[in-house]
């Protein structure tokens, strides 16, 4: 096999013949870059990973076991075993089209982004797509639509993200604090921004997501989703908008939430972000047009 232009990383859980899916789907369609896939199994015990080394030519496919360290730090690992000199983080549940990886990285090639997403469409119903998205006044998700041309957007959805293997790990990659699952997507898309980096969608390209109706393959709580919210807080907001994440806090007792999260390092993590970061949060929520 050539030595890797791309690496996806895929983490995957419990995703029964998903993944499977996932993989033929990129193996099948045209492109010019050669790729290897980094299939990273946290802790799945429906053996949905089993064989799929094999479907790909010797050497293209990498399966790593984890034991549940969450969506952040999977992809995290993933990332620290590819050898491309891009990185895309994909979902074990989508569908791809012809020439999808060439056009997802030509901005960043030509140096007009950094990371980059396509338009994200539902399987089930295949015109309706999101590109990227922003946050509301409770920093809720809000999805861009109807867009045609490449633009920047506040978030970008870690669904199929696609970014310079530079990049990535000069910020850290994803948040290594994070619990279980939520906000990972968000934070790494602030991070970028503020660290001077930049964040765009190309709607020319389109890949189809599986939306499950069934609870996530992993099991998670309030506790989990509050405490990322305020590490992600505490990591890269001004006092005041710390304040309003507290409020934001819900079937939690915010006091337990943020006394954890304060044990955990934010703070040294905090002093470091803001001494090297190159825009604010005033400029990330101006810029992006977001009321909080």
């Amino acid at each position: 096999m050539l030595k890797p232009l791309v690496s996806l990383v895929i983490p995957a859980k419990n995703e029964g013949q998903h993944v499977r899916n996932t993989i033929v789907s990129a193996l099948k369609v045209k492109t010019d870059c050669p790729f290897e896939i980094i299939i990273v199994d946290d802790a799945s015990n429906d053996g949905c990973c089993s064989s799929l080394a094999s479907l790909g030519i010797p050497g293209q496919i990498k399966v790593i076991r984890t034991q549940g360290v969450g969506a952040a730090m999977a992809r995290n690992i993933g990332a620290e075993a590819a050898a491309g000199s891009f990185l895309i983080f994909c979902d074990a549940h989508l569908f791809f089209e012809d020439w999808w990886i060439d056009r997802l990285l030509a901005p960043i090639r030509s140096g007009e982004a950094d990371a980059t997403n396509p338009g994200i469409g539902d399987t089930a119903n295949p015109s309706n797509v999101g590109y990227g998205y922003s946050w509301n006044a409770n920093l809720e998700p809000r999805w861009n639509t109807g867009r045609q041309t490449l633009f920047p957007s506040a978030h970008l959805a870690g669904g199929c993200l696609a970014i310079s293997r530079n990049a990535f790990f000069d910020i850290n990659g994803f948040e290594r604090g994070f619990k279980v699952w939520g906000r990972e997507d968000e934070e790494i898309s602030f991070k970028l921004w503020v660290f001077g980096y930049k964040c765009y969608v190309e709607p020319q390209v389109k890949i189809l997501h599986v939306f499950r109706p069934s609870s996530p393959p992993f099991q998670l709580t309030w506790d989990h989703i509050n405490y990322n919210l305020m590490r992600m807080a505490y990591s890269h907001f001004k006092e005041e908008r710390i304040e309003k994440c507290k409020k934001l806090i819900k079937h939690s007792d915010p006091e337990k939430i943020v006394a954890a999260v304060l044990e955990n390092g934010v703070l040294k993590q905090r002093q470091a972000y803001f001494t090297r970061r190159k825009y604010d949060d005033d400029w990330y929520m101006t810029t992006f047009n977001i009321p909080f």
